[in-house]
Protein backbone atom coordinates (compact mmCIF):
# COMPACT_ATOMS: atom_id res chain seq x y z
CA UNK A 1 0.00 0.00 0.00
CA UNK A 2 1.19 3.50 -0.87
CA UNK A 3 0.20 6.48 1.27
CA UNK A 4 0.87 8.91 -1.58
CA UNK A 5 -1.90 10.59 -3.56
CA UNK A 6 -1.76 11.76 -7.17
CA UNK A 7 -3.79 14.80 -8.22
CA UNK A 8 -4.12 15.21 -11.99
CA UNK A 9 -4.76 18.87 -12.75
CA UNK A 10 -3.50 22.03 -11.07
CA UNK A 11 -6.63 24.17 -11.28
CA UNK A 12 -8.65 25.33 -8.28
CA UNK A 13 -10.24 21.98 -7.47
CA UNK A 14 -6.93 20.13 -7.92
CA UNK A 15 -5.02 22.58 -5.73
CA UNK A 16 -7.71 22.31 -3.06
CA UNK A 17 -7.65 18.50 -3.11
CA UNK A 18 -3.85 18.41 -2.96
CA UNK A 19 -3.56 20.87 -0.10
CA UNK A 20 -6.33 19.31 1.97
CA UNK A 21 -4.57 15.93 1.79
CA UNK A 22 -1.07 17.35 2.28
CA UNK A 23 -2.06 19.34 5.34
CA UNK A 24 -3.29 16.11 6.91
CA UNK A 25 0.19 14.65 6.47
CA UNK A 26 -0.10 12.79 3.16
CA UNK A 27 2.46 13.02 0.36
CA UNK A 28 0.79 14.50 -2.73
CA UNK A 29 1.93 14.80 -6.35
CA UNK A 30 0.25 17.36 -8.62
CA UNK A 31 0.62 16.67 -12.34
CA UNK A 32 -0.32 19.68 -14.49
CA UNK A 33 -0.05 19.72 -18.29
CA UNK A 34 0.42 23.49 -18.64
CA UNK A 35 3.56 25.35 -17.49
CA UNK A 36 1.79 27.01 -14.56
CA UNK A 37 -0.71 26.11 -11.84
CA UNK A 38 -4.05 27.88 -11.51
CA UNK A 39 -6.11 26.44 -14.35
CA UNK A 40 -8.95 28.46 -15.89
CA UNK A 41 -9.26 30.72 -12.86
CA UNK A 42 -5.91 32.29 -13.75
CA UNK A 43 -7.43 33.50 -17.04
CA UNK A 44 -10.35 35.31 -15.43
CA UNK A 45 -10.65 38.98 -14.64
CA UNK A 46 -12.81 38.27 -11.57
CA UNK A 47 -14.55 35.21 -10.21
CA UNK A 48 -17.56 34.42 -8.06
CA UNK A 49 -18.78 34.59 -5.38
CA UNK A 50 -16.92 37.74 -4.24
CA UNK A 51 -15.76 38.96 -7.67
CA UNK A 52 -12.13 38.71 -6.58
CA UNK A 53 -9.25 38.91 -9.05
CA UNK A 54 -7.69 35.47 -9.59
CA UNK A 55 -4.46 36.44 -7.86
CA UNK A 56 -6.42 36.82 -4.61
CA UNK A 57 -7.40 33.16 -4.18
CA UNK A 58 -4.58 31.60 -6.16
CA UNK A 59 -1.73 33.32 -4.32
CA UNK A 60 -3.10 31.99 -1.04
CA UNK A 61 -2.98 28.47 -2.51
CA UNK A 62 0.52 29.04 -3.87
CA UNK A 63 1.78 30.15 -0.45
CA UNK A 64 0.27 27.01 1.11
CA UNK A 65 2.14 24.89 -1.46
CA UNK A 66 5.44 26.67 -0.78
CA UNK A 67 5.10 26.07 2.95
CA UNK A 68 4.14 22.39 2.73
CA UNK A 69 6.91 19.87 1.95
CA UNK A 70 4.27 17.18 1.40
CA UNK A 71 3.24 18.78 -1.90
CA UNK A 72 5.32 18.09 -4.98
CA UNK A 73 4.16 19.47 -8.31
CA UNK A 74 5.12 18.65 -11.88
CA UNK A 75 4.21 21.15 -14.60
CA UNK A 76 4.28 20.59 -18.36
CA UNK A 77 3.56 16.99 -17.36
CA UNK A 78 1.07 14.42 -18.62
CA UNK A 79 0.03 11.00 -17.40
CA UNK A 80 0.91 8.32 -19.96
CA UNK A 81 -0.38 5.22 -18.19
CA UNK A 82 -1.90 3.98 -14.94
CA UNK A 83 -1.49 0.40 -13.79
CA UNK A 84 -2.44 -1.39 -10.60
CA UNK A 85 -5.32 -1.01 -8.18
CA UNK A 86 -6.54 1.04 -5.25
CA UNK A 87 -3.70 1.33 -2.75
CA UNK A 88 -1.04 0.38 -5.28
CA UNK A 89 -0.94 2.34 -8.54
CA UNK A 90 2.08 2.73 -10.81
CA UNK A 91 1.78 5.91 -12.86
CA UNK A 92 4.08 6.84 -15.73
CA UNK A 93 4.44 10.57 -16.35
CA UNK A 94 6.10 12.47 -19.21
CA UNK A 95 7.56 15.91 -18.49
CA UNK A 96 8.25 18.32 -21.36
CA UNK A 97 11.40 20.48 -21.14
CA UNK A 98 11.00 23.99 -19.75
CA UNK A 99 14.44 25.01 -21.10
CA UNK A 100 15.06 27.60 -18.38
CA UNK A 101 17.06 27.42 -15.16
CA UNK A 102 15.26 26.11 -12.05
CA UNK A 103 15.25 29.52 -10.42
CA UNK A 104 13.16 32.67 -10.47
CA UNK A 105 15.55 34.52 -12.77
CA UNK A 106 13.84 37.51 -14.39
CA UNK A 107 14.06 36.89 -18.11
CA UNK A 108 11.56 39.61 -18.99
CA UNK A 109 14.14 41.88 -20.59
CA UNK A 110 15.55 39.03 -22.68
CA UNK A 111 12.05 37.98 -23.74
CA UNK A 112 11.13 41.53 -24.78
CA UNK A 113 14.25 41.77 -26.94
CA UNK A 114 13.27 38.76 -29.09
CA UNK A 115 11.90 39.34 -32.59
CA UNK A 116 9.91 36.09 -32.79
CA UNK A 117 6.16 36.13 -32.13
CA UNK A 118 3.82 33.16 -31.67
CA UNK A 119 0.11 32.72 -31.01
CA UNK A 120 -0.81 33.34 -27.37
CA UNK A 121 -3.02 30.47 -26.16
CA UNK A 122 -3.47 32.03 -22.72
CA UNK A 123 -5.04 35.10 -24.33
CA UNK A 124 -7.13 32.89 -26.60
CA UNK A 125 -5.83 34.27 -29.87
CA UNK A 126 -6.35 37.95 -29.00
CA UNK A 127 -2.61 38.62 -28.99
CA UNK A 128 0.78 37.13 -29.73
CA UNK A 129 3.64 36.47 -27.32
CA UNK A 130 7.36 35.72 -27.33
CA UNK A 131 8.66 32.12 -27.36
CA UNK A 132 10.18 32.97 -23.95
CA UNK A 133 7.26 33.79 -21.68
CA UNK A 134 5.36 33.71 -18.39
CA UNK A 135 1.55 33.85 -18.58
CA UNK A 136 0.81 36.28 -15.75
CA UNK A 137 2.78 38.41 -13.27
CA UNK A 138 1.58 36.10 -10.45
CA UNK A 139 2.31 32.85 -12.33
CA UNK A 140 3.39 29.87 -10.23
CA UNK A 141 5.98 28.55 -10.56
CA UNK A 142 7.37 32.01 -11.18
CA UNK A 143 9.67 30.73 -13.88
CA UNK A 144 9.82 31.48 -17.60
CA UNK A 145 9.21 28.90 -20.32
CA UNK A 146 11.27 28.72 -23.49
CA UNK A 147 10.13 27.14 -26.76
CA UNK A 148 13.37 26.70 -28.75
CA UNK A 149 11.69 25.48 -31.95
CA UNK A 150 9.78 28.73 -32.26
CA UNK A 151 12.86 30.97 -32.10
CA UNK A 152 14.29 32.68 -35.17
CA UNK A 153 17.96 32.00 -35.91
CA UNK A 154 18.98 35.35 -34.47
CA UNK A 155 16.87 34.82 -31.35
CA UNK A 156 18.34 31.34 -30.83
CA UNK A 157 21.83 32.84 -30.74
CA UNK A 158 20.72 35.52 -28.29
CA UNK A 159 18.93 33.07 -25.98
CA UNK A 160 21.75 30.53 -26.22
CA UNK A 161 24.13 33.08 -24.72
CA UNK A 162 22.06 33.26 -21.52
CA UNK A 163 23.12 31.09 -18.57
CA UNK A 164 19.44 30.87 -17.57
CA UNK A 165 18.37 29.08 -20.76
CA UNK A 166 19.07 25.59 -22.06
CA UNK A 167 18.14 25.09 -25.71
CA UNK A 168 18.96 21.38 -25.54
CA UNK A 169 17.09 20.30 -22.42
CA UNK A 170 15.45 16.91 -23.03
CA UNK A 171 12.05 15.58 -22.06
CA UNK A 172 11.86 13.24 -19.06
CA UNK A 173 9.84 10.24 -18.01
CA UNK A 174 9.26 9.31 -14.38
CA UNK A 175 7.29 6.70 -12.49
CA UNK A 176 5.18 7.39 -9.39
CA UNK A 177 3.81 4.92 -6.85
CA UNK A 178 0.55 6.18 -5.36
CA UNK A 179 -2.35 4.74 -3.42
CA UNK A 180 -5.17 6.82 -4.89
CA UNK A 181 -5.80 9.31 -7.68
CA UNK A 182 -7.85 12.50 -7.91
CA UNK A 183 -8.88 13.55 -11.42
CA UNK A 184 -9.19 17.34 -11.42
CA UNK A 185 -8.66 17.70 -15.15
CA UNK A 186 -10.98 20.68 -15.46
CA UNK A 187 -12.67 22.08 -18.55
CA UNK A 188 -11.98 23.75 -21.86
CA UNK A 189 -14.06 26.37 -23.68
CA UNK A 190 -16.22 24.78 -26.35
CA UNK A 191 -14.69 25.29 -29.79
CA UNK A 192 -16.51 28.39 -31.03
CA UNK A 193 -15.55 27.74 -34.64
CA UNK A 194 -18.21 25.01 -34.57
CA UNK A 195 -20.83 27.76 -34.18
CA UNK A 196 -20.65 29.09 -37.74
CA UNK A 197 -24.23 30.46 -37.67
CA UNK A 198 -23.18 32.72 -34.79
CA UNK A 199 -20.19 34.15 -36.59
CA UNK A 200 -17.66 32.48 -34.35
CA UNK A 201 -14.19 32.43 -35.87
CA UNK A 202 -15.37 34.50 -38.85
CA UNK A 203 -16.42 37.86 -37.42
CA UNK A 204 -13.61 39.75 -35.67
CA UNK A 205 -15.89 41.60 -33.26
CA UNK A 206 -17.74 38.42 -32.26
CA UNK A 207 -15.78 36.94 -29.35
CA UNK A 208 -16.21 34.21 -26.72
CA UNK A 209 -16.92 34.80 -23.05
CA UNK A 210 -13.41 33.65 -22.12
CA UNK A 211 -11.94 36.12 -24.61
CA UNK A 212 -13.99 38.80 -22.87
CA UNK A 213 -12.38 37.83 -19.55
CA UNK A 214 -8.95 38.33 -21.10
CA UNK A 215 -9.92 41.72 -22.54
CA UNK A 216 -11.16 42.86 -19.13
CA UNK A 217 -8.13 41.53 -17.23
CA UNK A 218 -5.44 44.07 -16.23
CA UNK A 219 -2.80 41.60 -17.45
CA UNK A 220 -4.66 40.86 -20.67
CA UNK A 221 -3.84 41.95 -24.23
CA UNK A 222 -5.44 45.41 -23.82
CA UNK A 223 -4.37 45.99 -20.19
CA UNK A 224 -7.98 45.69 -19.10
CA UNK A 225 -9.56 47.90 -21.75
CA UNK A 226 -12.70 46.32 -23.25
CA UNK A 227 -12.35 47.34 -26.89
CA UNK A 228 -13.32 45.97 -30.28
CA UNK A 229 -10.64 43.61 -31.60
CA UNK A 230 -11.00 45.00 -35.14
CA UNK A 231 -10.19 48.65 -34.46
CA UNK A 232 -9.72 49.20 -30.72
CA UNK A 233 -12.95 51.20 -30.56
CA UNK A 234 -14.82 51.46 -27.26
CA UNK A 235 -18.15 49.64 -27.70
CA UNK A 236 -21.28 51.74 -27.26
CA UNK A 237 -23.67 48.87 -27.81
CA UNK A 238 -22.72 45.31 -26.92
CA UNK A 239 -24.67 42.04 -26.91
CA UNK A 240 -24.28 38.72 -25.09
CA UNK A 241 -25.69 35.58 -26.71
CA UNK A 242 -26.50 32.89 -24.17
CA UNK A 243 -26.35 29.11 -24.67
CA UNK A 244 -23.89 29.44 -27.57
CA UNK A 245 -23.49 25.73 -28.24
CA UNK A 246 -24.96 24.62 -24.91
CA UNK A 247 -28.27 22.76 -24.56
CA UNK A 248 -27.92 21.78 -28.19
CA UNK A 249 -27.78 18.16 -29.36
CA UNK A 250 -25.47 19.19 -32.19
CA UNK A 251 -22.92 20.64 -29.78
CA UNK A 252 -23.11 20.39 -25.95
CA UNK A 253 -26.28 18.69 -24.78
CA UNK A 254 -26.12 20.09 -21.25
CA UNK A 255 -26.42 23.45 -19.47
CA UNK A 256 -22.95 24.71 -18.56
CA UNK A 257 -24.27 26.22 -15.30
CA UNK A 258 -22.04 29.29 -15.11
CA UNK A 259 -22.73 31.02 -18.46
CA UNK A 260 -25.67 33.19 -17.37
CA UNK A 261 -23.80 34.40 -14.29
CA UNK A 262 -20.64 34.98 -16.34
CA UNK A 263 -22.53 37.18 -18.83
CA UNK A 264 -24.14 39.22 -16.04
CA UNK A 265 -20.71 39.68 -14.49
CA UNK A 266 -19.19 40.70 -17.82
CA UNK A 267 -22.07 43.10 -18.46
CA UNK A 268 -21.00 44.85 -15.26
CA UNK A 269 -17.41 44.98 -16.57
CA UNK A 270 -18.72 46.92 -19.58
CA UNK A 271 -20.98 49.22 -17.58
CA UNK A 272 -18.19 50.07 -15.14
CA UNK A 273 -15.86 51.07 -17.97
CA UNK A 274 -18.47 52.75 -20.15
CA UNK A 275 -21.31 54.39 -18.17
CA UNK A 276 -23.16 55.31 -21.38
CA UNK A 277 -22.92 51.92 -23.09
CA UNK A 278 -26.00 49.80 -23.71
CA UNK A 279 -25.79 46.08 -22.97
CA UNK A 280 -28.29 43.46 -24.13
CA UNK A 281 -28.33 39.81 -23.05
CA UNK A 282 -30.26 37.46 -25.37
CA UNK A 283 -31.25 34.37 -23.39
CA UNK A 284 -33.40 31.27 -23.42
CA UNK A 285 -33.63 30.83 -19.63
CA UNK A 286 -31.75 32.97 -17.14
CA UNK A 287 -30.27 30.52 -14.62
CA UNK A 288 -28.77 32.04 -11.49
CA UNK A 289 -29.15 29.41 -8.75
CA UNK A 290 -29.08 30.10 -5.01
CA UNK A 291 -27.15 33.14 -3.90
CA UNK A 292 -26.61 34.25 -7.49
CA UNK A 293 -30.26 35.23 -7.89
CA UNK A 294 -29.54 38.27 -5.72
CA UNK A 295 -26.60 39.15 -7.96
CA UNK A 296 -28.86 38.94 -11.03
CA UNK A 297 -31.45 41.25 -9.50
CA UNK A 298 -28.80 43.80 -8.69
CA UNK A 299 -27.40 43.62 -12.23
CA UNK A 300 -30.70 43.97 -14.08
CA UNK A 301 -31.66 46.97 -11.96
CA UNK A 302 -29.27 48.87 -14.25
CA UNK A 303 -31.45 50.70 -16.82
CA UNK A 304 -28.72 50.30 -19.43
CA UNK A 305 -28.73 46.49 -19.09
CA UNK A 306 -31.50 44.79 -21.05
CA UNK A 307 -32.61 41.15 -20.93
CA UNK A 308 -34.32 39.84 -24.06
CA UNK A 309 -35.81 36.36 -23.94
CA UNK A 310 -35.29 34.94 -27.38
CA UNK A 311 -33.26 32.52 -29.47
CA UNK A 312 -30.55 34.05 -31.66
CA UNK A 313 -30.87 32.55 -35.13
CA UNK A 314 -27.79 34.09 -36.71
CA UNK A 315 -25.04 36.67 -36.49
CA UNK A 316 -23.56 38.54 -39.46
CA UNK A 317 -21.03 41.29 -40.02
CA UNK A 318 -21.30 44.68 -41.64
CA UNK A 319 -18.01 44.59 -43.53
CA UNK A 320 -17.92 48.38 -43.95
CA UNK A 321 -18.15 49.22 -40.25
CA UNK A 322 -17.17 46.01 -38.45
CA UNK A 323 -20.52 46.10 -36.63
CA UNK A 324 -22.23 42.84 -35.75
CA UNK A 325 -25.88 42.27 -36.65
CA UNK A 326 -27.84 39.85 -34.50
CA UNK A 327 -30.96 38.14 -35.84
CA UNK A 328 -33.20 37.27 -32.91
CA UNK A 329 -36.78 36.32 -32.18
CA UNK A 330 -38.16 38.08 -29.10
CA UNK A 331 -40.24 35.36 -27.45
CA UNK A 332 -42.13 37.82 -25.24
CA UNK A 333 -43.04 40.43 -27.86
CA UNK A 334 -43.44 37.79 -30.54
CA UNK A 335 -41.46 39.36 -33.37
CA UNK A 336 -38.19 38.85 -35.22
CA UNK A 337 -35.62 41.58 -35.73
CA UNK A 338 -32.07 42.25 -36.88
CA UNK A 339 -30.26 44.41 -34.35
CA UNK A 340 -26.91 46.14 -34.82
CA UNK A 341 -24.21 46.00 -32.14
CA UNK A 342 -20.60 47.14 -31.92
CA UNK A 343 -19.59 43.81 -30.38
CA UNK A 344 -21.10 40.43 -29.59
CA UNK A 345 -19.97 38.05 -26.85
CA UNK A 346 -20.90 34.37 -27.20
CA UNK A 347 -21.54 32.62 -23.90
CA UNK A 348 -19.85 29.40 -24.95
CA UNK A 349 -20.11 26.36 -22.73
CA UNK A 350 -17.75 24.35 -20.54
CA UNK A 351 -16.56 21.12 -22.11
CA UNK A 352 -14.71 18.64 -19.87
CA UNK A 353 -11.01 18.49 -20.76
CA UNK A 354 -11.15 14.70 -21.10
CA UNK A 355 -13.69 14.96 -23.93
CA UNK A 356 -11.96 13.83 -27.09
CA UNK A 357 -8.66 13.41 -25.23
CA UNK A 358 -6.74 10.34 -24.12
CA UNK A 359 -8.02 8.53 -21.04
CA UNK A 360 -5.15 6.54 -19.50
CA UNK A 361 -6.99 6.28 -16.16
CA UNK A 362 -9.43 3.55 -17.13
CA UNK A 363 -12.44 5.46 -15.80
CA UNK A 364 -15.77 5.59 -17.60
CA UNK A 365 -16.81 8.85 -19.25
CA UNK A 366 -20.34 9.78 -20.27
CA UNK A 367 -21.15 10.86 -23.82
CA UNK A 368 -20.12 14.43 -23.00
CA UNK A 369 -16.76 13.45 -21.49
CA UNK A 370 -17.53 13.81 -17.76
CA UNK A 371 -16.19 11.17 -15.35
CA UNK A 372 -19.01 8.93 -14.13
CA UNK A 373 -17.19 6.18 -12.24
CA UNK A 374 -13.82 5.24 -10.79
CA UNK A 375 -14.42 5.40 -7.05
CA UNK A 376 -14.43 1.62 -6.68
CA UNK A 377 -10.99 1.65 -8.31
CA UNK A 378 -9.58 4.32 -5.98
CA UNK A 379 -9.89 7.09 -8.60
CA UNK A 380 -12.00 10.12 -7.68
CA UNK A 381 -13.14 13.06 -9.80
CA UNK A 382 -13.27 16.68 -8.69
CA UNK A 383 -14.35 20.00 -10.13
CA UNK A 384 -15.45 20.24 -13.74
CA UNK A 385 -14.13 16.77 -14.51
CA UNK A 386 -17.40 15.52 -13.00
CA UNK A 387 -19.87 18.28 -14.00
CA UNK A 388 -20.03 22.03 -14.69
CA UNK A 389 -19.31 23.94 -11.48
CA UNK A 390 -18.36 27.43 -10.33
CA UNK A 391 -15.11 28.07 -8.45
CA UNK A 392 -16.61 27.73 -4.97
CA UNK A 393 -18.27 24.40 -5.72
CA UNK A 394 -15.15 23.19 -7.51
CA UNK A 395 -13.18 23.81 -4.34
CA UNK A 396 -15.79 21.95 -2.29
CA UNK A 397 -15.60 18.97 -4.64
CA UNK A 398 -11.81 19.04 -4.29
CA UNK A 399 -12.15 18.69 -0.53
CA UNK A 400 -14.57 15.80 -0.96
CA UNK A 401 -12.24 14.01 -3.38
CA UNK A 402 -9.29 14.50 -1.03
CA UNK A 403 -11.17 12.85 1.84
CA UNK A 404 -12.11 9.87 -0.32
CA UNK A 405 -8.53 9.55 -1.56
CA UNK A 406 -7.28 9.56 2.03
CA UNK A 407 -9.76 6.87 3.03
CA UNK A 408 -8.48 4.73 0.15
CA UNK A 409 -4.81 4.97 1.11
CA UNK A 410 -5.73 4.22 4.72
CA UNK A 411 -7.51 1.09 3.58
CA UNK A 412 -10.97 2.14 4.73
Amino acid sequence: MSNSILVVGGGFSGLTAALEAAELGYEVYIVEKSPFLGGRVAQLNKYFPKLCPPSCGLEIQYQRIKKNPNVKFLTMATVDSVEGEAGNFTVKVSIAPRCTAPSSADLGELAASLESEVADEFNLGLATRKPLYMDTPFAFPNRFVLEPKKLSSADAIKVGASDACDLNEAAKEIELSVGSIVLATGWKPYDVTNLSNLGAGQITNCISNMQMERLASPNGPTDGGITRPSDGKAPEKIAFVQCAGSRDQNHLGFCSYICCMASLKQALYVREQYPDADVTIYYIDMRTPGRYDKFMRKAIADEKLHLVKGKVAGVEEDAATGDVIVEVEDAVKGHKAKIRHDMVVLATGMQPSLAGDTNPFGVELDEEGFVVDGEAKGIFSAGCAQKPLDVMRSAQSGTSAALKAIQTVRGR
